[in-house]
């Protein structure tokens, strides 16, 4: 920060300071559990010496209020690719099962707005296409806040519902598809080139999720970008301007997302291992009928708690996602 010019890119200089806020605050949690921790040994030992039932009780409560933090703080530590600690950018968008498919990806909207209201991540909404019927043929938001990326990166995939039917006048039992695509949104000093002869920009007129018009403009905005064929787009504001920089955001992001998976050299295992969002490619399952089970294929974590998860509560399957992908990624790194 001392360092001559640092401050005179703005972007980058928020940036650095943002990850100097991070770590500055995993230091004084790690400093404070260590101070606990002490503090729990001479207890401890007091309590083995001269320590009444009381004392042998608050004992067990301290042990198991340091436990629960303990494990907060190693999830933390998971945290810790490229990056992880950006905003996030959510699509989310219906797959097989027509109107039910659309009625889920609107579910499961909710659940995620819930969710980072839950960890205090603000969202913006910043294009929402209504449904035929019910729900929604497409939607993206933002996520913004520390390690919003790190954490919704677990949920990257493709979501199975199974339930009765609330359009089925027979009252059967449904099988519904969702996909939802998690990118870091990417700060305005990362080297990313974009030609402007390799974009296809239309306009188009913006309706909110109501189905009423924003406005009697065409101020939504949609971009392609064209070697890759990366379409996407903004209707949440209501200058035509606005919309254009913030669906640029959007596909910097995204083209990121890309160029780094080829650096990975990824990309390609990740083309053959493409599948449909259908039936066999769930990274998670939603069961509300006959019986009431929410289980991530994944890391075969599960909840019988469907309502709580709906609602939001999603740090065990994020959890157990991160434990499980740091386990894989030193498996990997032992047996290279």
């Amino acid at each position: 920060m001392e360092a001559s010019g640092f401050w005179e890119n703005k972007d980058k200089a928020n940036s650095a300071m943002k990850e100097k806020g991070a770590i500055e605050r995993s230091l004084k949690d790690w400093n404070s559990l260590a101070a606990r921790l002490h503090d729990l040994e001479a207890m401890a030992e007091l309590a083995s010496e001269e320590g009444g039932a009381s004392m042998h009780a608050e004992l067990e409560v301290e042990i198991t209020a340091i436990l629960k933090d303990i494990s907060s703080a190693e999830i933390a530590a998971l945290l810790s690719g490229e990056q992880d600690i950006t905003n996030a950018i959510i699509s989310i968008h219906p797959g097989a099962g027509g109107t039910e498919a659309q009625d889920w990806a609107e579910m499961l909207m909710r659940m995620y707005l819930r969710w980072a209201e839950s960890q205090g991540y603000k969202t913006e909404i910043l294009d929402y296409q209504n449904g035929e019927e019910a729900g929604v043929k497409s939607v993206t938001f933002t996520a913004s806040g520390d390690y919003a990326y790190g954490k919704m990166k677990a949920e990257a995939g493709v979501h199975r519902l199974v339930r009765i039917s609330p359009f089925d006048a027979n009252k059967r039992r449904h099988t519904s598809f969702a996909s939802v695509y998690v990118y870091p949104e990417v700060e305005e000093n990362i080297d990313l080139a974009i030609d402007e002869k390799d974009l296809r920009i239309d306009t188009y007129r913006a309706s909110s999720a109501g189905g009423q018009h924003v406005n009697k403009t065409d101020s939504a905005v949609r971009i392609t970008h064209i070697p890759t064929n990366i379409v996407v787009q903004c209707q949440n504001e209501r200058s035509q301007l606005k919309n254009k920089n913030v669906a640029m955001k959007v596909l910097r992001s995204r083209l990121y997302e890309l160029r780094k998976k080829e650096h990975d050299e990824q990309l390609g295992k990740l083309v053959s291992e493409k599948k449909d969002i259908a039936w066999g490619s769930q990274i998670r399952s939603y069961v509300f009928q006959p019986y009431q089970m929410v289980k991530d294929h994944r890391t075969g974590m599960e909840s019988g708690n469907v309502n709580a998860v709906m609602d939001g509560d999603l740090n065990q399957f994020i959890d157990a996602y991160l434990i499980s992908a740091s386990g894989a990624t030193n498996a990997e790194k032992q047996s290279s």
